[in-house]
């Protein structure tokens, strides 16, 4: 099945008028990538009204003119970065720190346990040499 979400047209409106097309059609496999990576229910009307909602802001930024606009370093360009001379004052601790892991797979920390780890779990299979404490 698919959701379908109205979505607006902005080709050539250099005015910067949008209307409303037919709605379009955001596919299942879609939805659920979107559902995983978001950790969102898509399939409720909440979650369905935030998909509706990000779709036809997305749409809407086809009707801005960034001819001659040059593009952004920091979303903080109105302000002085003060930044720190970049000095390792101490490291070489990656063992110390990944025992402080609750759970770790080789060399890296393994996220509290949510839809996404779920997910994984159950299309992947972990590595042979990986600890859980």
């Amino acid at each position: 099945g698919s959701i379908f979400i109205p979505i607006l047209s902005c080709k050539g409106a250099g005015n910067g008028r949008c209307g409303t097309i037919d709605p379009a059609a955001v596919p299942a496999d879609l939805v659920d990538k979107l559902e995983r990576l978001a950790l969102v229910d898509f399939r409720t009307k909440q979650g369905l009204a935030c998909l509706e909602k990000a779709v036809r802001f997305a749409g809407q930024l086809h009707a801005v003119d960034t001819s001659g606009v040059e593009p952004m370093d920091s979303v903080l360009e109105d302000r002085a970065l003060h930044l720190r001379g970049d000095a390792v004052t101490e490291g070489d601790c990656a063992e110390e720190l990944l025992g402080l892991a609750e759970r770790t797979v080789e060399e890296y920390f393994v996220a509290p346990p949510g839809m996404a780890e779920a997910a994984f779990m159950s299309s992947h299979q972990l590595p042979e040499n990986h600890r859980e404490e």
